[in-house]
C-alpha cells in the first residue's frame, strides 16, 4: 500500500510576492475596512499565509477624510494622547480629529489590529494613507480594489 505524505508548505520572505492596492475610502465605514486592510497587510487573503513571515501586500487608502462612523461615535469616540508629564493627558473626539489629521483615524485603526512586534511594525510600513485622491504611487501600477 502506498502512504501518501503531504507537507505543509511555508512561506519564505525571499519568495513573497507583493501586489499594490489601492483602496477608495469615501464613505467607507473606519472599522469595517480598516479589519480588511489590516488582514490584507498580514496577507491572510493568500493560500501562502504563514503567521512569523510578512507575506501581505502594499495598501494604498485615499480620500482618508471622508471615511464615516456609525451611530453617534463621530461625537462619543475620544482619542487620547499622554505626553508623560503631568497634566499632560489630552482627549479630542473622532470629529476633531477628522478636522485635523484625518490620516490618523484610519492609521491607528489599523495599527491596534496588526501584531504588536517587530513583525507588526514591519507590516504597517506598507500601508500608505493619503487625504485626497491624489497618491505618488503610479509608477506601481496598484489594482484598484472594492471592498
Amino acid at each position: 500500500m502506498d502512504t501518501l505524505s503531504y507537507k505543509t508548505q511555508s512561506a519564505k520572505k525571499e519568495e513573497v510576492e507583493r501586489k499594490w492596492y489601492v483602496i477608495d475610502a469615501e464613505g467607507a465605514v473606519v472599522g469595517r475596512l480598516c479589519t480588511q486592510v489590516a488582514s490584507m497587510l498580514r496577507g491572510k487573503h493568500k493560500p501562502s499565509y504563514t503567521p512569523h513571515v510578512d507575506t501581505g501586500d502594499n495598501i494604498i487608502i485615499i480620500n482618508a477624510e471622508k471615511v464615516r462612523f456609525t451611530g453617534s461615535k463621530m461625537e462619543q469616540k475620544v482619542y487620547q494622547s499622554y505626553s508623560g508629564y503631568p497634566g499632560g493627558q489630552k482627549e479630542r473626539t473622532a470629529k476633531e480629529v477628522l478636522k485635523k489629521k484625518p490620516i490618523m483615524i484610519v492609521e491607528n485603526a489599523v495599527r491596534g489590529m496588526l501584531p504588536k512586534n517587530r513583525l507588526g511594525r514591519q507590516m504597517f510600513k506598507k500601508l500608505f494613507v493619503y487625504e485626497g485622491a491624489e497618491h505618488p504611487h503610479e509608477a506601481q501600477q496598484p489594482e484598484t480594489l472594492e471592498l
